[in-house]
């Protein structure tokens, strides 16, 4: 058996134990600090938004000669002002967006960039976009985004209960907060397969709180009627039971997006393929992270502020106390010398005993020497006959 498997086993049956669920002021203050550094990106550099959001004009040009410096110069000879974003996409194809061109300035820059890079002007693709296409797509996003927040909290409330759906809801919001705050302070560019990134991520951070949940279920069936664990004692338990399996899930998951990502940095460059392989990769990692150290904890607290688990975690503690107390008991008596006044009174037990069972008939005990040492002479007893001459036998 592998060490993992190894390891996975002693977690499931108890035998190793981390302790996820009682340090979670440690993970919400570490998860604080990234929701902090992702709130501070939004509002400082703002999100890089792609031409399908904001609106503006699309070149794209195929030649070997072609590269980014040569073609950001060509645009701005054709008399372009603004904003313009060259990409290499793929070995010799290069990108170019624009603002919100006229239809002449349009003709005007594939005219230069066909002239510059010695291809035809049929070789130079151009596209307009219009804003009102990028905020039609947010909007359905957006639409689509809380019709699967609600259908998802009416699903967990029913399966399980109403602070569990809570609680994947809060991990949920943290993976995309942080997915979307790191976009927003390495400049990653937002286009229409980001959000569809995003809109996946939330299926794999669900996944792995529900199964972490769905132990949690299991653990603490009956739980309260008991007094050997507290709440939050079997909801760590679930965590160490399952945390290999969401480790290997993740894994398993991350290798061919990250092949996907690798080819669509590497081999293909800019385009939908990295957008949305960029935005599942790092959505994954924190939806594995969010699972075990914070929808678990929160639910832990959440529940443990239930009167009921309140009586369990002094029934635990009050068991706990008790146990301890009959161990340090056990311990001090092993330890502790022997009493001699014990030997003392037993053998004046035993005395009265002796005597007994003289006086039934039985032997009697050894005699004892005075101090001086000579053994005391005893009178020898006379047969008697027994009244009618009869002698005893």
């Amino acid at each position: 058996m592998s060490r993992m498997g190894s390891l996975g086993n002693r977690l499931y049956r108890g035998d190793v134990s981390y302790d996820f669920v009682g340090r979670r002021k440690r993970w919400y203050t570490i998860s604080a600090v990234f929701l902090l550094i992702s709130v501070a990106a939004l509002l400082i550099s703002q999100l890089t938004l792609g031409i399908e959001f904001r609106g503006g004009a699309e070149f794209r040009v195929a030649s070997p000669d072609a590269t980014e410096e040569i073609a950001l110069e060509t645009v701005q000879d054709a008399g372009i002002a603004g904003e313009i974003r060259v990409q290499q996409v793929g070995n010799d194809t290069i990108r170019v967006q624009t603002e919100k061109l006229t239809t002449e300035e349009s003709q005007e820059v594939t005219a230069a960039l066909a002239e510059r890079f010695d291809v035809s002007t049929d070789d130079v693709s151009s596209q307009l976009i219009g804003p009102s296409w990028g905020q039609d797509i947010s909007q359905k996003a957006l639409r689509a985004l809380i019709f699967f927040l609600i259908a998802t909290v009416i699903f967990l409330s029913m399966y399980f209960e109403w602070k569990m759906a809570l609680a994947a809801m809060v991990a949920l919001l943290h993976d995309l907060a942080i997915t979307v705050g790191l976009y927003a302070l390495i400049g990653f560019e937002v286009t229409p397969a980001t959000v569809i990134g995003f809109l996946t991520i939330l299926g794999y951070s669900l996944y792995d709180t529900v199964v972490v949940f769905d132990k949690v279920k299991e653990n603490t069936q009956g739980l309260a009627g008991g007094s050997r664990m507290t709440y939050s004692g079997a909801a760590n338990l679930a965590v160490n039971q399952t945390i290999v399996r969401s480790i290997n899930t993740s894994i398993v998951a991350l290798l061919p997006i990250g092949a996907i990502l690798f080819a669509g940095v590497v081999l293909l460059g800019a385009g939908p393929l990295k957008d949305l392989s960029l935005a599942l990769f790092i959505g994954v990692a924190t939806g594995t992270y969010s699972s075990i150290f914070i929808a678990t904890p929160l639910l832990a607290g959440l529940k443990e502020k239930e009167p009921a688990m309140q009586a369990l975690a002094r029934r635990v503690a009050a068991r706990k106390g008790g146990v301890a107390g009959k161990a340090a008991t056990r311990t001090r008596g092993a330890a502790a010398p022997v009493d001699e006044s014990v030997d003392e009174r037993v053998g004046d037990e035993q005395e009265p005993a002796t005597a007994g069972a003289v006086a039934r008939g039985g032997a009697r005990p050894t005699d004892r020497r005075p101090a001086g040492g000579a053994a005391r002479s005893q009178p020898k007893r006379k047969n008697k006959s027994r009244p009618g001459g009869k002698k005893r036998r």
